[in-house]
């Protein structure tokens, strides 16, 4: 894992992607601040880290883009199969390597808290738990990761990123605009179930597997509709708002500590990591 990492690290930093992203992430804050703590001479910092968070829905699937889809394209992915480590350790590698480059222009960003304490009120407390729940980024990497994962073409894994990212940047925003009824409800979670079955087909090439959790999960939704219909009614909206990752940030910029936060990061950087897992494995066995 330790080679991997150091690999990837020495491929970001004798090129310019790493540059390039702190650069990017760097003038973002800055014009941020310039806006809110210069211009408008507003105390909060935590404000520009809620206004720059939507830039990373750009940057950082270009930064993973090519984490695997780049190695999948010149067929080197091969090679990572024959090293003595297993899959685990060789995404592990590559997310901490990642980690490490988004980590850098983070800590950098960290002292401007401190500057304009000299020269004014500044909420600390507030501005270094925004700094610290913008940490989602991390889970934003591992998602990237295992779209680059899916796919050798890395505009495709780019584009596919920055669509999802962007859809859960708004999702608090759509969901005032989706069905609450119970039947809207239905059909989304149908929609869902179908591509949950075309991962699941996509990493084991397994049918039966595919059409089984498929229709079981369509079984229990149509139970629970015939059953009990009111409880699913508004369960769209609101599952859309608790699976914002950006949602949760505005809870630190209003001056919550809020851990449930910090569990959810660490839970999809879980998830995404072991489906990267499980879709080089696939590739692996084919």
């Amino acid at each position: 894992m330790i080679a991997v990492l150091k690999h990837e690290l020495r491929s970001y930093f004798h090129s310019l992607t790493a540059y390039l992203f702190g650069a990017l992430l760097l003038v973002f804050v800055g014009i941020g601040a310039m806006l809110y703590n210069i211009q408008a001479a507003v105390s909060n910092f935590e404000f520009v880290l809620s206004f720059c968070s939507i830039v990373l829905a750009v940057i950082v699937p270009i930064l993973t883009m090519r984490v695997i889809a780049e190695e999948r394209r010149q067929k080197t992915d091969q090679l990572l199969y024959s090293l003595p480590i297993t899959t685990v350790q060789v995404i592990v590698g590559k997310y901490l390597a990642l980690l490490v480059v988004y980590l850098i222009p983070l800590c950098i960003i960290s002292f401007y808290p401190l500057i304009f304490a000299q020269f004014g009120e500044v909420y600390l407390a507030t501005s270094y738990g925004s700094i610290f729940a913008f940490m989602m980024g991390a889970a934003l990497i591992a998602l990237g990761i295992f779209l680059s994962s899916l796919t050798d073409n890395q505009g495709f894994a780019a584009g596919i990123g920055i669509a999802v990212i962007l859809l859960n940047y708004y999702s608090v925003r759509l969901s005032e605009h989706v069905s609450s009824t119970a039947m809207g409800t239905v059909i989304a979670f149908g929609v869902l179930i179908l591509a949950l079955g075309a991962v699941i087909w996509y990493l084991t090439k397994n049918e039966n597997l595919a059409y089984g959790c498929c229709f079981a999960l369509a079984a229990v939704l149509i139970l629970v509709n015939v059953l009990d219909g009111a409880a699913l009614e508004g369960l769209l909206p609101d599952l859309m708002e608790k699976l914002s990752l950006f949602a949760r940030l505005d809870t630190f910029v209003n001056g919550a500590f809020d851990l449930t936060a910090i569990v959810y990061d660490m839970s999809v950087i879980v998830f995404f990591l072991f489906l990267s897992v499980q879709s080089l494995e696939k590739r692996r066995y084919n």
